[in-house]
């Protein structure tokens, strides 16, 4: 009896959108990403932080997967500290850029790694 894969763990994860990313289509698809990213991202991690007395600021990267029509999916942070839970909420709520179609996968994987 064969013994079923393993799920994609999160480093298996980060490590595939990192590969994604330095490939042919990665730079002009993060470009459109940040485009639409940046400014939220750095307001909802201020809001973030603003939500704590103590804020925890080590840094911790998140992962998400985006469908073709640019909606997060699977979206997971480590370290899981207050802070970076409250960003992973808000960043599973908004839409991107829709991504290149990948050859062996219907979603586009991004990794973001969030130092303060």
């Amino acid at each position: 009896m064969q013994t079923p894969a393993p799920p994609d763990t999160f480093t298996d994860r980060a490590q595939r959108a990192k590969m994604i990313e330095a490939s042919a289509t990665g730079p002009a698809y993060q470009k459109q990403f940040w485009a639409k990213t940046g400014n939220p991202m750095t307001d909802a991690l201020k809001g973030c932080i603003a939500l704590s007395k103590h804020p925890d600021k080590s840094p911790f990267t998140l992962v998400a997967d985006i469908s073709p029509d640019g909606h997060p999916l699977n979206v997971e942070v480590r370290a899981p500290t207050p802070v970076a839970k409250c960003l992973e909420s808000h960043f599973a709520t908004w839409t991107f850029p829709a991504p290149p179609k990948l050859p062996d996968s219907v979603n586009y994987p991004i990794e973001i790694d969030v130092s303060m």
